[in-house]
């Protein structure tokens, strides 16, 4: 199956939300995700985090669900994606993999993973990527 690169930007608006009812521990955060991507991506992203800091400068975790819908190089959908973050005392680690059959349209089958870059202000993605249809 051929692997796909592409690699694009993104603009994200994130807004605290409230703890879900029931669990309101004060050292978990809980966020919103708002995403609009920008490249061979063209989609709108919308999704949840939880997050975590610790008493440790620079140590701090993060999990999050997204739906992303829109185009990829063309075909249309929608896919789902998992994110596992850590901040280990100032270094990153990230894991973003797309959630196994969760393609809808001609995403249907859509396998990979995805990488962020933060330069300055701004925000990129690097994509790596299979669909059945590309063999």
């Amino acid at each position: 199956m051929a692997v796909n690169r592409i690699s694009g930007s993104f603009e994200v608006k994130m807004s605290p939300q409230a703890p879900a009812e029931g669990v309101g521990d004060p050292t978990v955060g809980r966020m919103a995700l708002d995403k609009v991507y920008s490249g061979d991506l063209e989609a709108t992203g919308k999704g949840e985090m939880l997050a975590t800091r610790t008493d440790v400068p620079g140590s701090a975790g993060y999990v999050a669900m997204e739906r992303i819908s829109g185009t990829l190089c063309g075909k249309s959908g929608a896919f789902s994606v998992q994110h596992a973050g850590l901040m280990n005392r100032g270094t990153p680690s990230l894991t973003i993999t797309v959630v196994p059959d969760s393609g809808t349209g001609e995403l249907a089958g859509l396998a990979g993973t995805m990488a962020i870059r933060i330069e300055g202000k701004a925000h990129f993605y690097d994509f790596e990527f299979t669909l059945p249809q590309d063999d």
